[in-house]
Formats: C-alpha cells, sequence, structure tokens
C-alpha cells in the first residue's frame, strides 16, 4: 500500500485537515502540533479529533507524521534554549496521545560548534526527560543535511542518539531524501547500499516514515534545498524507485516539496501512477 501525503494546516482543526488530505489524493498527512516558528498551539478538541479518526479509519489512512517546530534545538549551547524546547517536545507528546499511535517527528538540532558528541548527550539526555514508557507516538529522529552544527548528518550520529535513550523502542527515524542526499548518500545510484548501510547501524526495523523530497543541490553539498519532484538533482526516476523499494513500502511518505495543495496533488498522482504495490 502507498501511504502518501504532505504537510497540511493545522489551523482550521483535525477534520479539515482529513477532508483536506482526501480532496488530494493522500492516505495520510503531516502537520505542525504548534506554529513551526513558534510556541503557541492551538486546544485540541476532543470531538474533532474524533471526526478525523473516523476519517482515518473508512479511507484506511496510513500512520500521521506529525512535525515538532523548527523553533526546538534540544542541544543548544543555551540553557534556556533547551529548556524551551523540551517543554515544547513534552507538551506536544502529551497532545499526540489525543491521536494515538503515531509518529513524531523532530530535527536533532544544532550543537552550535560544541561538537557533535556534546550534542548527542544533550539530545539523549532530554529524550530521557520527556520520553515516557506508556505513551503511544513513537518520536521520530530525522536524517539531515549536515548544514552547519546539524545533528543527525550522519546514520552513526542517529545511531549514537538511540543508543543513550533509556525507552529507545519508543524512538524511530524518519528518511529525509534530500537530506540525505544532500548529506552525502547516494540514493540514486545506490538506494540499496544505502539502506543496507541504514540497516547494519540502525537497523530498518527503526526506519518509520519517509520525507520524499528532489534536491536543488548536487549529491553531498550539505545544503538542504528541496526542490519538486522530478525538478531537482535526484530525480524522478530514483524517487520512484525508493517508493517502490521493499524496505520503504507501507511506510507512510509525506512530500516537502515547494508547493500549494495543487501541486501536491499533482504529485501525489504521479506517484501513484509509478507505484508498483
Amino acid at each position: 500500500m502507498l501511504y502518501i501525503g504532505c504537510h497540511l494546516s493545522y489551523s482550521n482543526g483535525y477534520e479539515a485537515m482529513g477532508k483536506q488530505a482526501l480532496e488530494i489524493g493522500a492516505n495520510t498527512f503531516a502537520f505542525f502540533t504548534r506554529n513551526p516558528r513558534g510556541a503557541s498551539a492551538k486546544k485540541i478538541n476532543s470531538n474533532d479529533v474524533k471526526k478525523l479518526t473516523d476519517i482515518m479509519n473508512e479511507n484506511k489512512f496510513g500512520k500521521l507524521v506529525v512535525h515538532a517546530p523548527y523553533t526546538m534545538n534540544l542541544c543548544s549551547d543555551n540553557a534556556e534554549t533547551r529548556r524551551f524546547s523540551r517543554k515544547i517536545m513534552a507538551d506536544d507528546l502529551m497532545r499526540m496521545e489525543a491521536i494515538p499511535d503515531n509518529y513524531y517527528n523532530f530535527h536533532p538540532g544544532c550543537h552550535m560548534k560544541q561538537g557533535a558528541d556534546k550534542g548527542i548527550e544533550f539530545i539523549s539526555s532530554q529524550l530521557n526527560d520527556i520520553i515516557s514508557p506508556q505513551q503511544k507516538t513513537i518520536v521520530l529522529l530525522e536524517t539531515m543535511a549536515g548544514k552547519g552544527s546539524e545533528m543527525g548528518r550522519t546514520f552513526n550520529e542517529l545511531r549514537a542518539i538511540i543508543d543513550r535513550t533509556e525507552y529507545s523502542d519508543k524512538v524511530g527515524v524518519c528518511l529525509d531524501t534530500c537530506h540525505i542526499w544532500d548529506g552525502g548518500y547516494d540514493i540514486v545510484n545506490n538506494f540499496d547500499g544505502v539502506l543496507e548501510e541504514f540497516d547494519s547501524i540502525i537497523g530498518l526495523n527503526r526506519l518509520k516514515a519517509v520525507h520524499l523530497n528532489d534536491s536543488l543541490n548536487p549529491l553531498d553539498s550539505h545544503k538542504d534545498r528541496h526542490a519538486k519532484i522530478g525538478q531537482g538533482y535526484i530525480g524522478i526516476n530514483a524517487l520512484i524507485n525508493i517508493i517502490n523499494h521493499p524496505a520503504i513500502k507501507n511506510l507512510p511518505i509525506i512530500l516537502e516539496t515547494p508547493n500549494d495543495l495543487d501541486g501536491y496533488k499533482r504529485e501525489i498522482q504521479i506517484l501513484r501512477e509509478n507505484y508498483n504495490g
């Protein structure tokens, strides 16, 4: 089954996102828990949540891949920023229990010239303070492009964070195609090899979701600039190969390409037409 969707706006509530997903041919989607550049969060309406879950059940949706705000940085060199990030993530995971058994995806953060080891220490420590064994949500570390002092630029960094997290069964990975391409993993010519490396270091059982994006930059550029499907250096053939790979099938796939809803609808249609499931 191809579970594919895009980022939708939470401003009109849960049911509205479910209806919007159906309108563009999606059977999963992502949304920001709160303002992606700030701290404000909309109050959850239980009746609205039920209407969304009804839509998802009736239309056999895949798991949602909810996104943390960009302002979070669990490994900042500023203690107040770390405290702010921990507070937001803890609140988000509490809110996620309204729609249980889904995914909460976040950027690991930037170590701000403290070094990767310190970044790993801070992130895992924060996750140990936040994650509980009772929660139904799986937290996803996102693969990053490695610009500046970004954490998560290599599979080894992600593995190190997971290894230091007490409730690691609540932690998985979201693979972003633009990010790992920009980070130096050749998913165009050797996607099988990239997945073999992922499996040997992290384990394919922890690969829970995919952000499907083309890239405006060549391999190993460390820049992170998304492109529309087929309009970048990765290309449509490689992206079609990815969605049809046995290790990817049945995972929720989220488009983060620079599009409006009509553009997402066209990309979803193209990918469905080229899916061999």
